[in-house]
């Protein structure tokens, strides 16, 4: 499925992304300047740039599952999917998935988180993309990686909207599998 937006490329996409996300100050803590997606999502024709252009570099490699990543990711993650002919899986947070779930933990700076899919969201050999709104250390994106791995899933790559490249995320994740739209 392919969204009806124009198939030349979209040049003038950075820089319209550029003039409608909002930085946050403080949020959700100090010292954090939080990228604000919420401005993109609500401008139904540069919602729809974002989705082809995110799901672009994955047309044609028989993704199988996209998976989005709670909870931005989801926003994200399931027009991807559409796009890409794909089903998709929602990565949580530990506890809020009804059906029986694989849970994997990672560390974050102070203490410790998990991500968690039902454990017959992925089939052995399903072709898999990860996608999520931000790109920072990588260790949610490493963590769903690692989901998909172990339920027999093959990681195709990661699509992100943003990435903070001075947090290292790409380079925690494999460089050559991260595509994003925007570099900070």
């Amino acid at each position: 499925m392919t969204l009806p937006v124009a198939s030349i490329p979209d040049t003038t996409l950075v820089a319209d992304l550029q003039a409608r996300l909002r930085d946050v100050p403080d949020f959700p803590k100090p010292g954090i300047v939080f990228k604000d997606i919420t401005p993109v999502l609500a401008d139904p024709r540069l919602f729809g740039r974002v989705i082809n252009a995110m799901s672009a570099p994955f047309r044609g490699q028989h993704i199988t599952k996209v998976v989005g990543v709670e909870a931005r990711g989801f926003l994200l993650g399931a027009p991807i999917a559409l796009a890409l002919d794909a089903g998709f899986v929602p990565a949580r947070k530990p506890g809020k998935l009804p059906h029986r779930s694989v849970v994997e933990r990672y560390s974050l700076e102070y203490g410790a988180d998990g991500v968690e899919m039902h454990e017959d969201a992925i089939l052995q050999g399903e072709r898999v993309l990860v996608v999520d709104d931000v790109l920072a250390t990588g260790g949610t994106a490493e963590a769903t990686a690692k989901l998909v791995k172990r339920l027999g899933g093959e990681l195709v790559g990661f699509s992100f909207l943003i990435s903070l490249d001075f947090l290292e995320g790409p380079q925690r994740l494999g460089r050559d599998k991260v595509t994003t739209l925007l570099t900070f």
